[in-house]
């Protein structure tokens, strides 16, 4: 099976080649691990999960680029794979920009190394897109290593005033009804929905601090247990199901690991409220649960307008809506991908987008597999604190 970023339902129409590469996927990545531990002195003590982050979509999306029929140029075309392999890079590991360059040159040494041992004949304008790929990959690696070291952070009050006018002024109306009304049935059915608009708040204030704690280089505060991802899945789909109707198509692998239930949960269903107000409407939205390398995927995918290149990245910051919602009607307070993204690091992994015209629009968070090792691992902004220490 493929794991490129673009999870879309669609089997991918692959040229012989492609599908050559594909299936030495394993033994590629097995050349590259054996390689960068002994030349790069970073990576020798990285476990696995950690060491192989976002590089099995990168090789992926290679794949696909390669296939004349796929509507994919490179491995980065619409996609922020390669940024968020660099920004796992700066926030989890001790590696530096050095490290962060030879790795992916080890990658593309793996790469040609196998292929020409498994006897795998590209013409000039694969191996031409191969090279492209990567140093494509390496920029947006890098830059995205640089931003993180660098940090910034966002200011609140104006959103948060904003966004919390709508619930706060239905709850005071609701209130002042209970007051003038002496029918009891009445005062239950506006009481519930004070309590509903209460609660709403609630979740709103819970997202927004455990972001700003976040984007003020803490970790959110897991408590991690074991359990089955379908599970939190089934139950994010069955409210889904109840408030938007049978639209969503579930692809699930097993994969049971040690995660945050209560924050993954809010983190997926942050990711499927995303898809249905800006996804293309009665369209099918896709989840699909995958487990590589003792790694978790979990990616949301829906058709509609692509989310702008120059829109990927400004998304995942504190109220840096992308300029399609502003225009429109779907509203959003702002916080619910940076949330996803702080939910997603403090597991010691990264969310990442894929969108394109021709391929929709994907969603997808990519975590160990066992993340209490990672909880409380360095995020955006701890690189600059005097004293922080990188985890290895």
């Amino acid at each position: 099976m493929s794991f490129a970023s673009d999870q879309q339902a669609v089997p991918v129409q692959l040229s012989d080649n492609a599908q050559r590469m594909l299936a030495l996927r394993e033994a590629v990545f097995e050349a590259w691990e054996t390689r960068v531990r002994e030349r790069v002195a970073q990576a020798r003590n990285v476990q696995p999960p950690i060491l192989i982050d976002t590089l099995p979509a990168f090789y992926d999306n290679i794949v696909e680029s390669i296939s004349p029929d796929y509507p994919r140029t490179s491995a980065v075309d619409g996609t922020t794979v390669a940024a968020e392999h660099g920004g796992e890079r700066a926030r989890i590991t001790s590696y530096d920009h050095s490290a962060l360059i030879e790795e992916y040159q080890v990658f593309r040494w793996a790469i040609f190394d196998v292929l020409h041992r498994e006897q795998v004949e590209l013409d000039h304008r694969e191996v031409h897109t191969i090279h492209s790929s990567i140093d494509s990959g390496i920029q947006e690696a890098v830059e995205a290593f640089s931003l993180v070291h660098s940090g910034f952070r966002e200011r609140f009050a104006a959103a948060l005033t904003h966004d919390m006018r709508g619930p706060l002024g239905a709850t005071v109306s609701a209130l002042e009804l209970i007051l003038r009304s002496n029918d009891l049935e009445r005062i239950k059915a506006v009481a519930g929905k004070a309590l509903a608009n209460a609660r709403r708040m609630s979740g709103m204030v819970d997202e927004l601090l455990d972001t700003m704690a976040f984007h003020s280089g803490e970790s959110i505060a897991l408590s991690i247990t074991g359990f089955a991802m379908s599970d939190v899945v089934a139950e994010v789909l069955a409210d889904a199901r109840t408030a938007h109707g049978p639209r969503f198509h579930v692809d699930e692998h097993p994969v049971a690991g040690w995660w945050d239930r209560s924050a993954l949960k809010r983190a997926i269903e942050n990711l499927v409220s995303n898809a249905v107000k800006y996804g293309a409407p009665d369209t099918t939205i896709t989840l699909k649960v995958d487990h590589i390398h003792e790694r978790a995927l979990v990616s949301v995918h829906n058709d509609g307008p692509p989310i702008p290149p120059h829109e990927q990245e400004c998304i995942f910051q504190m109220y840096r809506r992308a300029e399609l919602a502003q225009r429109g009607d779907p509203q959003g307070w702002g916080i619910g991908l940076p949330y996803v993204r702080a939910v997603a690091e403090s597991h010691g992994g990264s969310i990442g987008l894929d969108s394109s015209n021709e391929r929709g629009t994907t969603f997808y968070i990519n975590i160990p597999a066992d993340a209490r090792a990672f909880a409380g691992a360095p995020t955006l902004v701890t690189e600059q604190i005097p004293g922080a220490t990188p985890a290895a």
